[in-house]
């Protein structure tokens, strides 16, 4: 088995297909590993089969709350460009939960997301962080439960947008974004992977 998705000590050692199912997520892709295979065996499957959409899919659920909100904000910042000058509200909120994942700063996400424009796609970074404990948000909605899944469908989401802005380097680009999630896994922060991408 591919050594690519060793020691990502942050992921959860449970069945790939259980952690899918609990976020209300499936893959495209038929599998011939069995329910009980492992993420990381799961993943060099999806590799070996050059599946690019369903590893990202695959990596937005295995990765914990504040890794997989950290990793749609690095993906967010590749396409609107670097802090500070290219901030929106929602990226900046999100990035603070990362930072900080306090209850005050999932308000202030809450709000940015509130007044976000319609087409701003950084916003999902925002959403990604006020769900990411399953929870609508704080106050009054700490209580009622988020959809199953949305918190990592969102991360999911800004790195497939990312990766449409990429159509020039599909196939490196995606690699990156495999590579930048499996690094974050093992306690890395991901922002290396893509500058070793350039320079390689």
């Amino acid at each position: 088995m591919s050594k690519r998705f060793e020691n990502m000590t942050k992921i959860p050692q449970e069945p790939a297909a259980r952690l899918l199912s609990e976020a209300n997520t499936k893959l495209a892709t038929k599998l011939e590993a069995p329910a009980s295979a492992m993420p990381d065996a799961v993943l060099a499957e999806l590799d070996e089969k050059g599946e690019i959409v369903d590893m990202l899919r695959l990596m937005s659920v295995l990765l914990p709350s504040r890794e997989r909100v950290w990793w749609a904000c690095l993906a967010a910042r590749d396409f609107i460009g670097p802090a500070p000058e290219n901030n929106t509200a929602a990226l900046a909120a999100a990035e603070a939960w990362v930072f900080k994942p306090s209850d005050e700063n999932r308000e202030k996400a809450s709000i940015a997301i509130d007044q976000a424009d319609m087409d701003d796609e950084t916003a999902k970074c925002a959403m990604s962080a006020l769900y990411a404990d399953g929870k609508l948000g704080v106050g009054d909605l700490e209580h009622q439960p988020a959809p199953p899944g949305a918190s990592e469908v969102m991360a999911f989401a800004v790195n497939i947008i990312a990766l449409g802005e990429h159509e020039g380097d599909f196939e490196g680009y995606a690699q990156m974004l495999i590579d930048r999630a499996v690094n974050i896994a093992r306690g890395g922060n991901g922002s290396a992977v893509a500058e070793a991408a350039a320079e390689g």
